[in-house]
């Protein structure tokens, strides 16, 4: 099989499908893509919101419900455990196939109809205010999490336990404002750094403790801007830096954005323990190739943000899964196709099915076999039908296409999607039958947050019952009892954004997908590296390089 070049459906950019890509569509058994790399991830994250926080009711009891999908839904929310109940049987919005239609119609017909729980995630204590939060407990505000606890505003965290605004971090407790730290405890304002202590402002330092606006270290104690200290005179100098003064901590931040820009040694990529693969932020992978946030995972291509894949090709979002393609937010399945949401096997065209097998084009169903638009077949006659609807699907150039973007689950601008293509415009995605949603709230009664008190002493414990308004979005939000006490334990200033930016601000630069050319700032050797050419940075080395002057 030689390397393919095709035109992208939906941009109109030319891409490649590689030979191992073409051995792997093979071995999975799916239709080669017709969209490019980008707009594949773009599709399949349009269904997975990040959304709006909003209160509403159960379609099937009235009872109160928190969800992020938005007020205008396209099918009934019910509370996840009425969902996972038997009080409703997602047979009984079985149809039968229409030879005359196309099928996605059909299928979106059916997903219209069928109940949807208003939250991902099982196995949660005191977790109301979230959404796809796993086995976790005391989190608020939270997304895209699993094993956490007492965690604020974070996003995608695993093992993190009584942090505030951690995102993509792992295994770490009492920290603020990171981004891709792992195994730390009060590590605050840092980035890129693992096994660090009782630091502020790192960027990429490994096994420091008691270090402040440091970068590239490795062992170190008692250090500012690299240089070492005593500890009675770093102490000293500790305190004079104002850490819960608000306008203290943004000089701090512009002085640290400067240093990143100027004074980091840049690696190629943050890749760990890995052989055989291309990507960004994989740890303990083998043979996956153009990869970005997956953890031990094998033989993979074109995934992102995964665990425990292997021989999979598309999936995104998707984890403990097998020989499973063109997929979107699946788990624990084995050889499925064209899906969302699912945990199932040898199944296609499946939305929020859970421990099926061999269904087709199905929406809601737990524990079924051989169904076909939620209704049930003999495994003769579901062989048939289904031989039948992929031979139409392939006449309208449906079959092997991904579910359309007018089945995701709400706005597109209020999707992960979005945090990966924040650039896209709201009129192609209406041109592709998407969704998109201006939310604009006006004459909310609030406090203007430049009105806070600039040091967190001085804030009253009665801030919590105040409402604040987001300057960027005019949103109001709030400080909650225990976020406070956080703050002030910590010596943290009071945020003036609502949290949603700041989750939205601290992923820019973990959620790029494209290496860029670069020359090796020592050899001067071509390489690629994961980093936007207008962030400036002005010291990027190849691996061996990097390794060589780092301290």
């Amino acid at each position: 099989m030689k390397q393919q070049s095709k035109t992208c459906e939906h941009c109109n950019n030319s891409f490649e499908i590689t030979e191992g890509e073409l051995s792997l569509y093979e071995k999975v058994g799916i239709e080669l893509p017709v969209i490019c790399f980008f707009c594949r991830v773009k599709i399949h994250l349009s269904f997975w919101m990040f959304g709006k926080f909003r209160k509403g009711k159960s379609d099937l009891s009235g009872e109160s419900l928190i969800t992020v999908l938005p007020e205008k839904n396209r099918y009934p929310i019910y509370t996840s455990t009425e969902w996972y109940s038997d009080k409703w049987d997602a047979m009984d919005y079985g149809q039968d196939y229409d030879e005359n239609k196309s099928f996605f119609e059909q299928l979106q017909e059916l997903q219209e109809k069928v109940p949807h729980p208003h939250q991902n995630g099982i196995k949660n204590t005191n977790c109301e205010w979230c959404d796809d939060v796993w086995n976790s407990k005391n989190c608020y505000l939270a997304r895209s999490m699993e094993e956490c606890e007492d965690l604020y505003y974070c996003y995608r965290d695993l093992k993190v336990k009584n942090s505030i605004e951690a995102v993509i971090s792992f295994t770490s407790e009492k920290c603020y404002e990171i981004g891709d730290c792992h195994h730390s405890y009060k590590l605050f304002y840092s980035k890129h750094s693992r096994d660090c202590v009782d630091s502020y402002f790192l960027y990429d330092c490994r096994n420091c403790q008691n270090c402040f606006m440091c970068w590239n270290l490795r062992g170190k104690s008692y250090c500012i801007e690299n240089v070492q200290y005593e500890r009675e005179e770093y102490l000293e100098k500790l305190k004079s830096f104002k850490l819960g003064s608000y306008e203290s901590i943004q000089n701090h931040k512009k002085h640290f954005e400067e240093i990143v820009k100027k004074e980091v040694i840049h690696r190629p990529n943050f890749n760990f323990r890995i052989y055989d693969s291309t990507g960004d932020y994989l740890l303990d992978c083998k043979n996956c190739h153009s990869c970005y946030t997956i953890n031990e995972s094998e033989d993979c291509f074109n995934c992102i943000r995964g665990i425990k894949e292997k021989s999979n090709i598309d999936t995104n979002g998707c984890w403990y899964m097998e020989l499973s393609g063109n997929c979107a937010a699946c788990v624990n399945a084995f050889s499925l196709k064209y899906s969302v949401w699912s945990s199932s096997r040898y199944s296609e065209y499946i939305d929020l099915c859970i421990e099926c097998e061999y269904c087709f084009g199905c929406v809601g169903l737990k524990k079924k076999k051989y169904c076909i638009l939620n209704k049930q077949y003999t495994k003769e006659s579901f062989d048939k039908l289904k031989t039948k609807i992929i031979e139409d699907m392939r006449k309208r150039g449906e079959y092997g296409k991904f579910l359309p973007y007018s089945m995701s689950a709400g706005p597109f601008n209020f999707s992960t999607s979005f945090t990966y293509f924040p650039r896209t415009r709201k009129e192609d995605i209406l041109k592709l039958g998407g969704y998109w949603e201006d939310i604009v709230e006006e004459n909310l009664e609030g406090m203007q947050t430049s009105e806070l008190p600039d040091d967190i002493k001085d804030v009253s414990d009665t801030i919590i019952t105040q409402a604040l308004i987001c300057p960027e979005t005019g949103w109001r939000f709030n400080i909650a009892k225990n976020e406070l006490i956080f703050y002030k334990e910590n010596n943290i200033p009071l945020p003036r954004l609502h949290f949603d930016v700041r989750i939205k601000n601290s992923l820019k630069d973990l959620t790029v997908l494209q290496a860029y050319a670069y020359k090796c700032i020592y050899c001067k050797k071509e390489i690629e590296a994961y980093y936007l050419p207008e962030w400036g940075y002005q010291k990027i080395a190849c691996e061996e390089c990097y390794k060589q002057n780092i301290n």
